[in-house]
């Protein structure tokens, strides 16, 4: 098992996919760095000698990945936050930031769907028994 970025790789996975489980690495720029340093992205983990190892760790390591990407995007959120703007609001709130529409979608962001309003008699009937008991 390789370590890079504090993250460890199994041994049989390729370089380029290897590289897309560091958080803030995906594809593209895992293609770049491979790009950057002549490896052959169809090469397996278990093949990198020590030094292509650190090659690829000192290049990853000009890139926010893992614990420093996410504290700046809680930095960055805090500061939308903290200065009332319209987007810091709706992250305050848990919906969605980017203008979607919130009045039919955005389950993922409100939850469960919760019945308001019109109860059927006998369910309402079933609700007082159960409280009355």
């Amino acid at each position: 098992m390789a370590r890079i970025a504090g993250i460890e790789l199994n041994d049989n996975w390729r370089i380029d996919f290897g590289l897309t489980r560091i958080k803030g690495i995906g594809w593209p720029l895992s293609k770049k760095l491979l790009d950057g340093l002549k490896f052959d992205p169809s090469k397996r983990i278990k093949d990198l000698t020590p030094e292509e190892l650190n090659k690829i760790s000192g290049k990853i390591e000009e890139f926010p990945t893992e614990g420093d990407l996410v504290r700046r995007v809680k930095a960055d959120i805090g500061r939308l936050q903290a200065i009332g703007s319209y987007r810091g609001t709706r992250h305050t709130k848990g919906l969605p930031t980017r203008g979607q529409r919130t009045k039919t979608n955005a389950r993922t962001k409100r939850g469960k769907r919760k019945t308001v309003g019109a109860f059927k008699k006998e369910v309402l009937a079933k609700t007082t028994q159960t409280a009355t008991k």
